[in-house]
């Protein structure tokens, strides 16, 4: 098991971006719903630090404040900059965690994207298009499906 720790600084600034990433894909993939989509992603850590022991790397994932990469531009760049900070994260976490820590930290983040997703009814629909693409996108970059995450369903 790997906790903060066991990673350099820019490792644990990546892997603690990353979700936070991942929640701003989906909001941004389709109009509309901005702060209640928000208000999920918060909502996702809540309740992912009342589930505090699956995990040493995930609790100390989500006992840090959210954190989300300030960088400006389109959401072309966010889109881009994100997937790249899912990436990296998972690598880092492959090469230093263990496959379960891998498997949560993939599990939360696609979860907390899903939350993120649902948040708000666009076109008449619980999740557009554009969202389930972002989601797929997300899981592709994590290396595989999360699958639906008790930590932040």
């Amino acid at each position: 098991m790997s906790t903060k720790a066991d990673y350099t600084e820019d490792e644990w600034k990546t892997i603690i971006e990353a979700p936070t990433s991942a929640g701003m894909i989906v909001i941004t993939a389709s109009r509309g719903g901005t702060f209640r989509e928000t208000f999920s992603m918060a909502k996702a850590y809540t309740e992912a630090r009342q589930q505090h022991g699956a995990s040493a790397l995930l609790d100390d994932v989500v006992s840090t404040n959210p954190k989300v990469d300030r960088h400006g531009g389109s959401p072309a760049e966010l889109e881009t900059r994100g997937l790249g900070h899912l990436r990296d994260a998972v690598g880092t976490i492959e090469a230093k965690g263990s496959p379960g820590e891998v498997d949560e930290y993939r599990r939360f983040v696609v979860g907390l994207a899903e939350r993120v997703a649902h948040a708000h009814r666009e076109g008449g629909v619980e999740v557009s298009d554009a969202e389930q693409a972002a989601i797929n996108q997300i899981e592709e970059a994590l290396g595989g499906s999360g699958g639906d995450a008790p930590a932040a369903s």
